[in-house]
């Protein structure tokens, strides 16, 4: 396989993946804990607006190329492989209906909370 190839299939992983810890979100034998966690991944990963705007030289790539995938790998590991396989079978059959991923609407809330979060931050320290 070529580099491209690998890269392709990885990211269809990882996009897979993705839609996998939605529906482990909603699995009832999901740890409390792995379901907060996939539940802040998820909202970020399916997000409309990045936390660092890809706008931004190099910076702007390394949440999607780097941070989302790692997040999600860890996440993953820590669901049960039975809920897993389950979800990951769910996740791949509403990929083939849908030809999408959804879209976290509370994914966006969040990312505008920790810009404003910072933006806070960065006023009180410059005013102090």
């Amino acid at each position: 396989m070529t580099f491209w190839e690998t890269s392709r299939v990885w990211a269809k992983r990882i996009k897979r993946d993705g839609v996998t810890l939605w529906f482990a979100g909603k699995h009832a034998r999901t740890p409390k804990l792995v379901k907060l966690i996939g539940v802040l991944v998820v909202a970020y990963a399916l997000s409309p607006i990045d936390l660092i705007p890809d706008f931004i030289p190099v910076l702007g790539y390394l949440d999607d190329v780097i941070l989302l995938p790692i997040l999600i790998w860890l996440t993953v590991k820590l669901l049960p492989s039975d809920v897993l396989l389950e979800c990951r079978q769910m996740a791949e059959d509403w990929m083939q209906e849908k030809q999408t991923t959804p879209i976290s609407r509370w994914g966006a809330v969040l990312v505008i909370f920790v810009w404003v979060l910072v933006a806070a931050l960065v006023w009180v320290v410059l005013v102090n």
